[in-house]
């Protein structure tokens, strides 16, 4: 039922800007931008759940907590480029929405070392020595 509400919004939105961007385009911009941001601010409550329970299988599991910590950081980092870069193209601006995307590949890749360091010493401690 909440997505049927938020394609309604979408559409709603998506009729207005239609109509609004031929007299006034900076208000279409605006008017994207905050329906954008509604939709991002009504799911992100949702992913509250989703964090609890992952939270949960990692203690469970014994996985320490800084490595889920930092996979969910990674995972909202790569939201958040995604979000800022489409809002960025929907005001016409390409090359600024790529340097978006790059950043946060780049802070990403930097977050994801530690536990690529970790992996790769698992791996190592797993081989036979002298292999």
């Amino acid at each position: 039922m909440e997505m049927i509400q938020i394609v309604g919004l979408g559409l709603i939105a998506t009729i207005l800007i239609i109509v609004i961007r031929e007299q006034k385009p900076m208000f279409a911009f605006l008017l994207a931008a905050f329906t954008g941001l509604f939709i991002f601010l009504y799911v992100i409550g949702k992913i509250d759940a989703v964090i609890g329970v992952l939270e949960q299988l990692a203690d469970r599991s014994g996985i320490p907590s800084i490595y889920l910590k930092t996979i969910l950081k990674i995972i909202g980092i790569a939201y958040i480029a995604e979000f800022g870069a489409q809002i960025v193209r929907d005001a016409g601006q390409e090359s600024v929405a790529s340097k978006i995307e790059f950043a946060g590949k780049v802070l990403i890749l930097v977050m994801a070392v530690p536990i690529i360091s970790v992996i790769v010493e698992t791996v190592l401690g797993l081989l036979p020595a002298g292999s």
